[in-house]
């Protein structure tokens, strides 16, 4: 049968009435809904229900699916241990999916478990759910740090396995909106959380999965959400299939926005495979970018690609402008993928014997050598978007007031501790911020003493 219907839901602990303890009564909009949709997936009784969760165990580079026959879990945590769960896993379910990822050498799989117990994200949607029906089994994974597209194609292998399987499962989508809708909220207010809340409900409400991909990465973690993710998840599930979808509520009370939407599958539409439209011809692409990109940008690409394909690390090309062979500067090699950073390795102070050698390096560094994430493999190359910033003489100065976030790049440094951060980053807009992201890298604590520079930089794209 294969995905019957999906279901986009938040998880705060708190609507849970043994956590709540009557502050639920606040979000009564955002209950009777969960009970709607309770109600709902009672009625179509699913032999499995698959359940994306931002509080399950997350790596930056691998989708985790929990393993075994099954796990437990409670409330404890939210002073609520009689609130506790006993769930069995469709091992038949995973196993297909796991087989599906490795045919297509795609991270997922049932590796690196560190906790077996079910988290809230897992559990809130589940006490609904329980209250109404009893059967079937579930299957658990988290999210990645991994880019949008691939979350979307994550979807689409539990599409093919439930089909595969003969599986009538239910998707849940688990995740809370923006975490800075009000001053008084947890977290406090940001412009950009209410305005990621109505793009959320108005793509989520009309089904309009492609624009999904259209939240730009900084923008969502200033909007501090937690569920976009995991309703990529839900839409790859969807690929192919026209859709039914419906709003029931949003609610942001508490600083915090819960929106809940329904999803039911009405027939093949290859208009809705929302990857081949968005990523088109990747030749094509790649053929484009090469085009309009200077000699700065082509040198660090040319390296990327013979180091990930041959381990061969070039040499300097013949025919290089003399900026880039006759004269010493530090640099940084920038990569992402899908618009989101893939690697990044740069110098503060040249190291090589020319600028040409500095790129060179770095753009090897930048693509197998970033502690942050995995080696970059050949199948990435033609997704792959480089930038490179040349680095101007550090200078010092006496005062952060000497600073401007737009023109001007951070070194902190306290003895043998120095951190860097360039300017004009997308989600740093003061200098306060730029001082303290620098300050961390570079593992200096607050009450340390630490003299500043800064330093302009070309940005060659």
């Amino acid at each position: 049968m294969g995905i019957i219907a999906g279901f986009m839901v938040p998880h705060p602990p708190m609507i849970v009435p043994r956590v709540g303890r009557g502050s639920e009564a606040q979000v009564e909009d955002t209950i009777k809904a969960y009970e709607r949709v309770a109600d709902e997936i009672a009625s179509l009784r699913p032999e499995t229900i698959v359940i994306t969760s931002p509080h399950s165990i997350m790596y930056a580079d691998w989708f985790h699916i929990s393993p075994g026959s099954g796990a437990r879990g409670s409330f404890a945590s939210f002073g609520a241990p009689e609130v506790s769960f006993d769930e069995s896993y469709d091992e038949e379910l995973v196993g297909e999916i796991c087989r599906l990822a490795g045919e297509e050498d795609f991270p997922a799989g049932t590796e690196g478990e560190r906790s077996p117990e079910l988290d809230h994200g897992t559990m809130v949607p589940l006490w609904f759910i329980r209250n109404k029906y009893e059967e079937g089994s579930i299957v658990r994974i988290g999210l990645s740090g991994l880019p949008l597209i691939d979350h979307y194609r994550l979807g689409q292998l539990i599409q093919k396995a439930a089909d595969n399987t003969g599986r009538r499962v239910v998707f849940v989508g688990s995740g809370d909106l923006s975490h800075k809708l009000q001053d008084y909220g947890p977290y406090g207010f940001a412009k950009e959380g209410p305005e990621y809340d109505e793009r959320i409900m108005d793509v989520m409400g009309r089904a309009a999965f492609g624009e999904l991909f259209d939240f730009d990465e900084g923008f969502c973690d200033r909007a501090a959400e937690c569920g976009h993710r995991s309703f990529v998840i839900m839409a790859g599930a969807f690929d192919g299939l026209a859709v039914r979808a419906e709003k029931l509520v949003h609610q942001d009370v508490t600083g915090v926005g819960y929106g809940i939407c329904t999803f039911y599958p009405e027939g093949s539409d290859d208009s809705r495979r929302f990857p081949d439209a968005r990523l088109g011809n990747p030749e094509e692409e790649i053929a484009d970018k090469h085009e309009n990109s200077d000699e700065y940008v082509r040198l660090a690409y040319a390296s990327v690609e013979a180091y990930v394909s041959r381990r061969e690390a070039i040499p300097v090309p013949e025919g290089l402008p003399e900026e880039l062979t006759g004269r010493r500067a530090g640099a940084f090699v920038s990569i992402h993928e899908h618009g989101a950073l893939r690697g990044c390795i740069g110098t503060i102070a040249p190291t090589r014997a020319s600028l040409a050698e500095e790129i060179i390096a770095n753009a090897i560094s930048a693509s197998t050598r970033d502690p942050r994430f995995t080696p970059i493999k050949p199948d990435e190359l033609p997704w792959l978007e480089i930038s490179v910033d040349v680095l101007g003489e550090p200078e010092d100065i006496d005062s952060k007031d000497m600073l401007d976030v737009k023109r001007y790049g951070v070194i902190v440094t306290s003895g043998r501790k120095r951190g860097l951060l360039l300017p004009d980053l997308e989600g740093v807009d003061t200098v306060d911020q730029q001082i303290d992201i620098a300050r961390q890298k570079a593992g200096i604590h607050r009450y340390e003493k630490y003299s500043l520079q800064r330093f302009e930089v070309i940005r060659h794209y």
